[in-house]
């Protein structure tokens, strides 16, 4: 089962694409766009590319676990997806993923200014290993 995750943001969307079994993290790229309808776009082809079983997206929450104030602007893009591609969006706490993909490239060597190409797929990757641990469990 094919799992594609999605760090949604404003400017750069993250997706990352599970292998087959459902068990790794495997293609992430980088969407580059402000427009909502373009990015729709862009994960429908991804979706039918990439042969994909189960869609989760980030979820903005507070650390405190109560929901972040972009909480309702991800909850219509999730239902735009759902509506574009047909299948339910999963939404998933994505606490921490950012902080921890900058952390994550910095001690890959990366720079600081560099980040902004691929820290949001690194964020993808981490919202896709933390849903595939969480099923594994279940």
């Amino acid at each position: 089962m094919r799992v594609m995750a999605i760090d949604y943001g404003d400017a750069r969307t993250g997706v990352a694409v599970s292998d087959a079994a459902g068990l790794l993290a495997g293609y992430t790229t980088v969407i580059q766009s402000r427009k909502p309808e373009a990015v729709l776009e862009e994960l429908a082809k991804l979706v039918t590319e990439h042969q994909v079983d189960e869609l989760v997206m980030g979820f903005p929450r507070n650390m405190d676990g109560t929901e972040g104030p972009r909480a309702d602007l991800y909850r219509d893009f999730a239902a735009k997806l759902e509506e574009r591609t047909g299948m339910p969006v999963r939404l998933w706490d994505e606490r921490r993923t950012t902080v921890e993909a900058h952390a994550i490239l910095h001690a890959g060597g990366k720079k600081m200014k560099d980040h902004k190409k691929s820290v949001d797929a690194v964020a993808a990757s981490l919202i896709l290993e933390g849903y595939l641990a969480y099923r594994k469990r279940q």
